[in-house]
């Protein structure tokens, strides 16, 4: 693997939350998929686009990206190997052949200079440990004239309706998941465009989007899948059963207030960013 700066993230995105993810690729990726076609109709990928998907994951956008960039490449770059594994053999499951995959931490990754079109992130960015360094070094990887397109969430409220499904957690969550630290370091609009100008991005734009989060089937299996989520998994280690097992009835009720046919469906509200490299 390349040089890492954030060695934190590596870690921890190699331990069992990353192997946990790319186990539950599908159901994670559920979460935020309602997202996808809004960054990619920012990113405006071409068919002879050469693309960069930053902190990929599974890989899910990157190969919806390489669908659009058709004559073209799309790069993934993630820190978790687990993740990448999953990734590459859902590339090689779907056919798709003009992705590839990279580990590395983009901060620091050797990019080539201006050798994409097009930067994109699902989430990813919200990881830096340096932004500003680590958007720099994304700009000096665009071509001028290239686009950057990335979602990030917006700060939660307690009135929000992803606080109130999951109201019952609160007590118990005292401790961030490793892969969480750093996770509000792009939540506010000032910061975001703070951080994009010093890194040398302009034609910034910031726009709210909402969408229905999907977390399951119904109520139950919703549950049993937060339950196995690593903020939660880590801090229910040392929580009384009789404890955890009412925290999980609590939760169930949360959740039943947002059961469709389609799934438990919470509204969730992410920043559509995009930026320009001069």
């Amino acid at each position: 693997m390349r040089p890492i700066a954030n060695t934190h993230h590596a870690e921890a995105w190699n331990g069992w939350e990353g192997v946990h993810r790319a186990q539950n690729a599908g159901r994670y990726n559920a979460i935020v998929n309602a997202f996808n076609d809004d960054l990619l109709h920012a990113a405006a990928i071409t068919p002879g686009d050469q693309v960069l998907d930053v902190g990929c994951g599974t890989g899910h956008v990157t190969l919806l990206a390489a669908r659009c960039a058709s004559d073209g490449q799309v790069v993934g770059v993630d820190l978790s190997l687990p993740m990448l594994e999953r990734a590459r053999a859902d590339a090689a499951e779907q056919g798709i052949a003009n992705a590839r995959f990279e580990q590395g931490d983009a901060q620091v990754h050797p990019f080539p200079e201006g050798g994409f079109d097009v930067a994109i992130s699902r989430g990813g960015c919200l990881f830096f440990e340096d932004p500003v360094a680590a958007f720099a070094n994304i700009l000096f990887g665009l071509r001028p004239g290239g686009r950057l397109a990335f979602l990030v969430p917006q700060a939660g409220t307690s009135d929000s309706p992803i606080a109130c499904a999951t109201a019952a957690l609160k007590p118990l969550l005292r401790e961030p998941a490793p892969t969480a630290r750093g996770m509000d370091s792009l939540l506010d609009p000032a910061r975001i465009r703070e951080v994009l100008g010093a890194a040398g991005f302009a034609d910034v734009t910031i726009a709210a989007v909402q969408a229905p989060m999907h977390f399951g089937q119904d109520a139950e299996d919703a549950t049993e899948f937060i339950f196995s989520q690593g903020a939660v998994r880590l801090n229910l280690q040392s929580v009384d059963q009789a404890v955890a097992e009412q925290t999980r009835n609590e939760l169930r009720d949360g959740l039943l207030a947002f059961e469709t046919p389609e799934g438990v469906l919470i509204p969730g509200d992410v920043w559509l960013v995009s930026a320009v490299r001069p």
